[in-house]
């Protein structure tokens, strides 16, 4: 699943009028970075949501002929992260899934990031693992941290001042994240979280290439410069 129903407040004025996920990096949208990426992986479907200006997402994808694209339709309301996948859920066909934020560019590293969670994943004590980066090499980041990682990849929240890794916005999910859902329709993925953390089934592994986030007009340059050295 590829997330991009976000407002995109913090691009403007470049999403004024058009979506996020179509903001260019290098020459190409964003989410064709992404929708790249899985293609490069032998990932042949994809769960996309919209919401803002979701016409101009619909349009632009209905020209790829790989992966296939189900669209997961939030034009109604927005809905949140994890009020995004809980609408997604029925389209999803797997009880496995990778989810991906479409703001956030990488490089591959060793392996392919797919490869790389699914080699990671334990199903019989995970619930969602993380790709994470560590502070010092997550570029256009500005904040202190997401988690702090145990010996055995358990994750921990921040409890200082900073975190010494930050989420990629790349997970591999297990349906079992979405069960006992709040009763409202919006609402953050960081609450599963927190449950599976409390259960001690929050898991993190360490991404071995460049990663960037794209979350202003300036972090493009920035961005394109990464990108180009791959």
């Amino acid at each position: 699943m590829i997330m991009a129903a976000g407002l995109g407040t913090r691009m403007r004025p470049l999403t004024d009028a058009c979506p996020k996920p179509m903001v260019k990096v290098g020459g190409k949208p964003m989410l064709d970075h992404v929708l790249e990426k899985l293609v490069a992986a032998g990932i042949g479907r994809a769960v996309v949501n919209v919401h803002y200006l979701a016409r101009m997402i619909e349009t632009h994808l209905a020209r790829r002929s790989s992966p296939q694209i189900i669209i997961s339709d939030e034009r109604d309301a927005l809905l949140e992260t994890g009020g995004g996948l809980a609408r997604a859920m029925p389209l999803i066909a797997a009880d496995l899934f990778f989810c991906l934020n479409s703001d956030s560019l990488w490089t591959d590293g060793a392996t392919d990031v797919f490869r790389q969670l699914s080699a990671a994943w334990d199903d019989a004590v995970m619930d969602a693992l993380l790709l994470l980066v560590p502070l010092a090499r997550a570029r256009n980041h500005d904040g202190p941290g997401d988690f702090e990682l145990g010996a055995n990849g358990q994750l921990q929240r921040r409890t200082a001042q900073t975190a010494s890794h930050v989420f990629t916005g790349i997970q591999l999910v297990s349906k079992r994240l979405l069960r006992d859902l709040p009763p409202q329709d919006s609402f953050s993925t960081n609450i599963l979280w927190q449950r599976a953390l409390g259960e001690g089934r929050l898991f993190g592994t360490v991404h071995d290439g460049d990663w960037v986030e794209v979350g202003r007009p300036e972090h493009i340059r920035v961005a394109e410069e990464i990108l180009a050295l791959e």
